[in-house]
């Protein structure tokens, strides 16, 4: 067979391409291993005693009572505890009391934006995609305030959370804007994540030693 002097087809670059945006794979294979490295080293440091979690999940609570004042009309999705991440499911209980309309998030598919569906203390549950407790039934709806768990934020209020990149996913795509606040315990913060394209930074980020921190 005769060789084909112009050679094959244009090259396909869709494997450098990671939810849309372009990426070098050797880049995002390195922060990736170093985004690992520091999810370990942080999940670790959240190992706290009964005593030092009620603590500092006491604290964490009284700073969203000055940062989300319980109002009727008002809409927060926050989200279900796991891997030892604050437990705010009493401040849920109490804002819900109050009439602020409570969210939790809803993976429904891998790698899918995530849906936010209506929470209350009596509504039934039911284990979702990665075993996690979701309301039951409800239509998604969209948040006035987003609270998200912190294993990790950086000075640009960048988080790292546990890696399946489902809120950078969602936030990336609500056209109007909400607030978003980081909320975790004292002592995850560092210097940079290394963002990435697709990371959507937090408004504000609250520690559970009263740090406050805003773009």
């Amino acid at each position: 067979m005769e060789e084909d002097s112009a050679g094959g087809s244009p090259a396909c670059f869709a494997h450098l391409l990671v939810d849309g945006h372009p990426v070098d794979p050797e880049t995002a294979r390195d922060v990736a291993r170093f985004r690992r490295a520091e999810r370990a080293r942080l999940l670790k440091l959240r190992t706290l005693c009964a005593d030092d979690r009620e603590r500092a999940t006491a604290c964490l609570i009284e700073g969203l009572d000055r940062l989300v004042a319980p109002r009727a009309g008002r809409t927060v999705a926050v989200y279900w505890p796991i891997r030892g991440e604050p437990d705010l499911r009493p401040w849920m209980c109490r804002v819900h009391e109050a009439g602020t309309q409570i969210l939790l998030p809803v993976v429904t598919a891998k790698d899918a934006p995530l849906e936010f569906h209506t929470w209350s203390p009596d509504c039934r549950m039911a284990r979702g995609i990665w075993n996690i407790l979701v309301p039951a039934s409800g239509e998604p709806r969209r948040p006035d305030v987003v609270i998200a768990p912190l294993v990790g934020v950086d000075e640009t209020l960048h988080r790292l959370g546990n890696g399946g990149g489902y809120y950078d996913r969602t936030l990336a795509r609500i056209e109007t804007p909400l607030r978003t606040i980081g909320v975790g315990f004292a002592g995850c913060q560092l210097p940079t994540i290394y963002p990435m394209p697709w990371d959507v930074p937090m408004d504000e980020a609250l520690l559970s030693d009263g740090t406050h921190l805003k773009r």
